[in-house]
């Protein structure tokens, strides 16, 4: 199973990014997906995820209202859109699968995920 994701860069806050995330070696449909940031000296956090048919979305209260994420199981992708950026969204970004999860909060646990991406920087100069 490989994660690639994509679409970090460095911007200046209030701008917008868009990460996305191709999944290979599994069947799409069939795996939950998450985002989680790690940011220098800081835990790997959890910022966003979304089942299996994109029907249930889920966010960190520092996102809420600003990154929007989705899936497309056509193309076995998912993004995250990211808008009103803040300095505090500088982060290596990092797309997570895993499940299927029958409980709302294992989409928010990290050691619930069993395949992870690289990661991705997102710098936000203030």
């Amino acid at each position: 199973v490989q994660l690639q994701a994509s679409g970090g860069g460095l911007v200046q806050a209030g701008d917008s990014l868009r990460l996305s995330c191709a999944l290979s070696g599994r069947t799409f449909s069939n795996v939950d997906m998450g985002w989680f940031r790690q940011a220098p000296g800081l835990d790997r956090e959890f910022v966003a995820a979304i089942n299996r048919i994109g029907g249930n979305t889920y966010y960190a209260d520092s996102v809420k209202g600003r990154f929007t994420f989705s899936r497309d199981n056509a193309k076995n992708t998912v993004h995250l859109q990211m808008n009103s950026l803040k300095p505090e969204d500088t982060a290596v970004y990092y797309c997570a699968a895993g499940g299927p999860f029958y409980i709302s909060t294992y989409f928010r646990e990290r050691s619930r995920y069993a395949y992870w991406g690289r990661g991705t920087q997102v710098t936000v100069s203030s």
